[in-house]
């Protein structure tokens, strides 16, 4: 069984920067596409952004400019850089990995953006 384990969230200030990683337990094969979602409260949960096997990336357009995902294969990790943070970023952000297998969740981790 896969574990995806979300870090890099905490509070920050308005047009501050975090820094989100996703890593997984073990070595996945047949990976097709990593993705951030995000949940704030009361609203539902978004897509951040995704990168697919061949590196192509896709953000919601309230992120764009301000968020860059990434991933290091070698180390099992996706990341999502976000600079320039904003109030409204304010959710929980979880990760995904969509393979010809399974999907995977990882259990999501908070980020706080204080005005």
């Amino acid at each position: 069984q896969v574990q995806l384990v979300e870090s890099g969230g905490g509070l920050v200030q308005a047009g501050g920067s975090l820094r989100l990683s996703c890593a997984a337990s073990r070595i996945v094969f047949g990976i097709l596409s990593m993705g951030w979602y995000r949940q704030a409260p009361g609203k539902q949960r978004e897509l951040v952004a995704t990168i697919t096997r061949g590196g192509s990336t896709n953000y919601a357009d309230s992120v764009k400019g301000r968020f860059t995902i990434s991933r290091d294969n070698a180390k099992n990790t996706v990341y999502l850089q976000m600079n320039s943070l904003k109030p409204e970023d304010t959710a929980v952000y979880s990760c995904t990995w969509v393979t010809t297998g399974s999907n995977y969740w990882g259990q999501g981790t908070q980020v706080t953006v204080s005005s």
